[in-house]
């Protein structure tokens, strides 16, 4: 892992505040677990919190394992790299609710599944199907929580000095420790809680650093246009790529495994879609503060770009603005919020998959699941320990369009199409996942000539219709092995539970 980053001294913060931040984000996140400990004793809590979920928890704890390191350090780094180009991430995440919303969200509910191969395996009455589907998931699983371990090193190497391998193994140490004992109906009160803290821990400092550059008559534009072209180190995005981002970013949500088992956890299809209203709000009024960020961030730290730590824009921006301890302070409940970012994000792909894998190798029981949660935090932590910290927000853009590649055709399809086939189903899946994963594993052996080849940097705006046009071609070829409970099954999707 790169351990070139800035260090604590470097941005004259104390870094006793900094450990002071993460100890107590740590703390809380522990003892609000072993609250929902009190009260999870079912294998249904363990998995799905019995499905007694309410709206508004649910789309705080959504907010809070959604809003993960890419959102709220990774978005204002590619801001104050790019510039305008940027601002598709957060348009992008937030659009991709509305699609869950339309298309997803109370279907999958109604379904009655516990995680997403349950319901590959219900629909489509495959065995096979729900082996690659779970495969698939765990792959997604782990390459979504290694850029939230790099954010953690990011995050504990500047604000306190410690070697870059601490953050990510105290993430993992908390999270594991929070999963195993509460399982989904802690993980939900820990995750509730850290929405609200990392909305609290952007809005207050940029509130304080808004009034004091009011305060001395500084406009931000008085320091030059924050737009200018001179800091887009990476040049003009193409149509192609910010189409095929676009694509990514909406599509990819509908299939990431730790935001459609929350859909799971509510009561019933009418709860899901409102939950799904709330969270597009909490999304929407959330991002506003990393793009104000990254528009700071080009007057008053421009240098993060050429040093290639752009993504510390958010935790360093206070201290540049505000001096001794107001500038202490700020930081370190901006430090806070960073560590929730990770914890919440991490937790919530742990939990879904413990979930799969328990089901898959340990039997679904409660102490499967615990066994689980511990094997899925433990193996992306080795890959977050060899790898190096890259940019957050693309490195995230790159496991949505896997996921927008392999699990959203599977989902889209078996909730819309009755002709979908199970072998129709896996050939998708295994087409989207060669293609874009080759893609994606090419432009990292490429390195910076990868930009000359933007197809392969951003892959969903072809890997996406292939997948799709696989599966409904081989669907079509293998119409005789569609399940004879198809119309059933999708009639329980689509008809209200009043019926």
């Amino acid at each position: 892992m790169n351990s070139e980053l800035i260090p604590s001294a470097a941005i004259g913060m104390n870094p006793v505040v900094g450990y002071a931040a993460l100890i107590l984000v740590a703390l809380s996140t522990v003892l609000i677990g072993i609250y929902g400990l009190r009260i999870s004793r079912t294998t249904g809590d363990f998995y799905v919190a019995s499905r007694t979920v309410r709206p508004w928890w649910n789309a705080s704890a959504i907010g809070g394992e959604y809003l993960s390191a890419a959102s709220f350090l990774g978005v204002a780094g590619l801001i104050l790299i790019s510039g305008v180009d940027a601002l598709w991430f957060p348009i992008g995440y937030t659009a991709g609710y509305l699609m869950l919303l339309l298309f997803v969200a109370a279907p999958l509910r109604r379904s009655g599944a516990y995680t997403i191969p349950d319901f590959a395996q219900a629909r489509l009455d495959s065995l096979l199907v729900r082996r690659v589907t779970s495969m698939l998931v765990i792959v997604v699983g782990w390459l979504y929580i290694v850029p939230q371990l790099h954010g953690a090193a990011l995050t504990v190497r500047i604000t306190t000095g410690l070697p870059s391998w601490v953050g990510p193994v105290a993430v993992v140490v908390v999270v594991a420790l929070s999963v195993m004992t509460g399982g989904m109906r802690s993980i939900t009160f820990v995750q509730a809680f850290q929405y609200w803290l990392k909305l609290t821990a952007l809005a207050v400092p940029l509130v304080f650093i808004l009034l004091r550059l009011g305060s001395e008559g500084m406009a931000v534009t008085a320091r030059g246009a924050a737009f200018t072209t001179d800091l887009d180190i990476t040049g003009q995005a193409s149509l192609y790529s910010t189409i095929s981002l676009v694509i990514a970013l909406l599509f990819g949500t509908l299939g990431l495994p730790h935001v459609l088992v929350r859909f799971y956890t509510n009561p019933d299809g009418a709860s899901a879609r409102q939950t799904t209203l709330i969270v597009l709000g909490l999304l929407s009024v959330f991002y506003l503060f990393p793009v104000a960020y990254g528009i700071l961030g080009r007057i008053y730290t421009p240098e993060l770009a050429a040093a290639g730590t752009a993504d510390s824009t958010v935790l360093l921006l206070p201290g540049r603005i505000f001096d001794g301890v107001p500038g202490d302070l700020l930081s370190a409940l901006v430090t806070a919020g960073a560590f929730a970012a990770f914890l919440s994000t991490t937790s919530g792909l742990v939990v879904s998959l413990a979930g799969v894998v328990s089901q898959e190798f340990f039997s679904g029981s409660v102490q499967g699941f615990r066994r689980a949660a511990v094997l899925s935090a433990l193996i992306p932590l080795v890959f977050a320990l060899l790898t190096d910290t890259q940019a957050l927000a693309g490195s995230v853009g790159s496991v949505f369009a896997f996921t927008a590649s392999t699990i959203c055709p599977l989902l889209l399809l078996a909730i819309w199409w009755t002709g979908l086939t199970d072998i129709g189903a896996v050939a998708g899946m295994l087409t989207g996942a060669a293609l874009c994963g080759g893609s994606i594993l090419a432009a990292a052996l490429l390195g910076g000539e990868a930009a000359d080849f933007p197809w392969l940097q951003q892959p969903a705006l072809w890997t996406v219709p292939a997948a799709f046009l696989v599966t409904i071609l081989v669907s079509r070829a293998t119409g005789h092995r569609r399940p004879r409970n198809t119309a059933r099954v999708l009639a329980r999707l689509h008809s209200p539970e009043t019926l």
